[in-house]
């Protein structure tokens, strides 16, 4: 069950017009935060970041499950129960003997899956399968509803990098 400060700042998000995805960021980023706390592990940062949507979609982010082709079917059919949840749409049976033995298999798991490089490497497999011109306008729409002082800090960030990157 996520914390209601995460649950809070996905309604922020929403309200200020950020994207569905951008909303499910906060799980995401919570789930890796768990995972850093030794809470449990993941297999794969993969399977971090799809525990952290299934937690968005549960939660009521308006989320669609992934279409035909993008994912395997059973992986479609997992997210269209947690957003059928998440819609009021379906009551979700409680399962603690499942629940149980999911959390205990977690615990087993490995938590390097949550570290920096880790992450880095998925978003850059990630950005990699996008074309330029989708990942072009996803930076355009992000400069739209960042707001003034994120987007400052944004730039001096970049020029940060782009120091580090020279020398």
């Amino acid at each position: 069950m996520p914390r209601q400060e995460v649950i809070r700042k996905a309604k922020q998000d929403k309200r200020a017009g950020k994207s569905a995805s951008t909303q499910a960021g906060e799980f995401v980023k919570d789930e890796i935060e768990r995972i850093r706390k030794g809470k449990h592990g993941a297999r794969s940062t993969k399977q971090a970041i799809a525990i952290g949507l299934s937690e968005a979609r549960r939660a009521g982010v308006d989320l669609p499950p992934p279409s035909k082709g993008r994912a395997k079917k059973a992986t479609r059919r997992s997210a269209k129960y947690a957003y059928e949840v998440g819609q009021g749409k379906r009551t979700p049976k409680r399962r603690p003997k499942v629940s149980r033995a999911v959390e205990n298999v977690l615990k087993k798991e490995p938590r390097s899956t949550a570290s920096r490089g880790a992450l880095s490497k998925q978003a850059k497999r990630a950005a990699s399968r996008r074309t330029a011109a989708s990942r072009s306008a996803a930076a355009r729409k992000a400069s739209r509803t960042k707001g003034s002082k994120v987007r400052s800090a944004a730039a001096k960030k970049a020029a940060r990098t782009r120091a580090r990157r020279r020398s």
